[in-house]
């Protein structure tokens, strides 16, 4: 068996692992699964993520779960955007894990009443307390984007695919956003790159 993933498209965690590995040109799979695709709870899917979550990579006989550590395994495996060296590949790690434990829990309300809730169940509150805590988040990038071209210096590294399409889902939501021309550039260039389509060219779900 090679490379097999489990996820639904429109979970943010399985495409930040797609667009990785369309960018390393790996052919790679794909099974629906989670939400109305159902599967992750069956014995057999339990069996290899107890989480009962999307994604789930099988690399053989190897199964991984947890997005970020799937896109770190691709990129090491394929030997392109991995850092080799240390400082740097820390850094890229930093950026992942920021995406994961505090860029994401900030936007995240703000998309599941955007686009997850019914209109008339929709918490204003909610969302404008996720704008709240974003928006400072966005001119941190924002900053850190005018001295650099990609997260963890001036290549692609694994860095970027969760901060991407982080992005891809925060620019989606119906409400105003105000310019960066950092963040901007930032994210056109990957709108621009052929190993986004079929990810962030979709709208959310």
């Amino acid at each position: 068996m090679g490379l097999h993933l489990w996820g639904r498209l429109s979970s943010i965690n399985v495409r930040k692992v797609v667009l990785c590995a369309q960018w390393l040109g790996l052919a790679l799979p794909r099974t629906d699964a989670g939400m109305a695709h159902g599967v992750v709870d069956t014995p057999g899917y339990r069996a290899l993520n107890p989480n009962g979550l999307v994604p789930l990579l099988q690399d053989g006989d190897f199964a991984l779960w947890e997005s970020n550590a799937i896109v770190r395994h691709l990129c090491a495996r394929e030997g392109r955007g991995y850092p080799a060296d240390l400082r740097q590949r820390a850094d890229a790690d930093r950026w992942m894990d920021w995406q994961q434990t505090t860029l994401n829990r900030a936007g995240g309300p703000a998309f599941v009443q955007w686009i997850r809730t019914p209109a008339e169940r929709r918490d204003h509150a909610a969302i404008e307390a996720s704008v709240r805590a974003t928006e400072p988040l966005l001119d941190w990038l924002d900053a850190h984007l005018a001295q650099r071209a990609f997260m963890a210096g001036t290549e692609a590294t694994m860095a970027d695919f969760p901060i991407v399409c982080e992005l891809h889902r925060w620019f989606g939501l119906p409400q105003p956003r105000r310019a960066r021309p950092h963040l901007d550039r930032y994210f056109e260039h990957w709108l621009a790159q052929p190993c986004s389509r079929g990810v962030l060219d979709l709208p959310l779900q």
